[in-house]
């Protein structure tokens, strides 16, 4: 079925009010006709449309679209491209499952290390007791006491001394 377009123009209007009409009557509605389809132009717009077709009159003929447009026919695949629709669909639906199920793995990967890493995060360990922490209150207390003699704090001094020798050995022993 070939294609086609129909134009409905001014004269193909006027030719077809005339048919129906006498012949004494068709001049006067062929004016009237005429009249109403020819827009009224002003001299300066005759001058600026010389490009354009000009009619017996000299003013430019109105460009009329096409009332329609040509609807080509609905065109209907074959089988075999409906089949090879239908596998790329297949295809597709194939790579999205396989991509749902590496995201879900991914996901507990990354939930996975998230957890070991707040388990290593490191965490302030608690204070240990400073060592002779009684001995060394004493001696200051003493200090503060007798600050004009501070002999009278010897002994004190001593057994601080010997718990901070005591605590080093400790130490020492343990790193070893």
């Amino acid at each position: 079925m070939g294609e086609f377009t129909i134009e409905i123009t001014p004269s193909l209007i006027n030719q077809l009010l005339d048919d129906g009409q006498k012949s004494k009557r068709r001049t006067r509605t062929k004016t009237k006709a005429s009249q109403r389809s020819q827009p009224k132009i002003d001299q300066k717009q005759i001058s600026d449309d010389s490009g354009k077709e000009k009619g017996a009159t000299g003013t430019a003929w109105p460009v009329q679209p096409p009332l329609f447009l040509p609807v080509p026919p609905p065109v209907y695949p074959t089988t075999s491209e409906l089949d090879a629709i239908k596998s790329i669909v297949r295809e597709s639906e194939m790579v999205v499952e396989k991509l749902r199920k590496q995201e879900e793995s991914m996901v507990q990967e990354v939930t996975q290390k998230a957890k070991d890493l707040h388990e290593k995060e490191f965490k302030i360990p608690e204070p240990k007791p400073m060592p002779c922490l009684a001995e060394n209150d004493a001696l200051m207390s003493c200090y503060k006491e007798n600050s004009n003699d501070l002999m009278k704090c010897a002994q004190l001094a001593m057994h601080f001394a010997d718990c901070a020798r005591r605590v080093r050995q400790l130490v020492g022993s343990a790193d070893k």
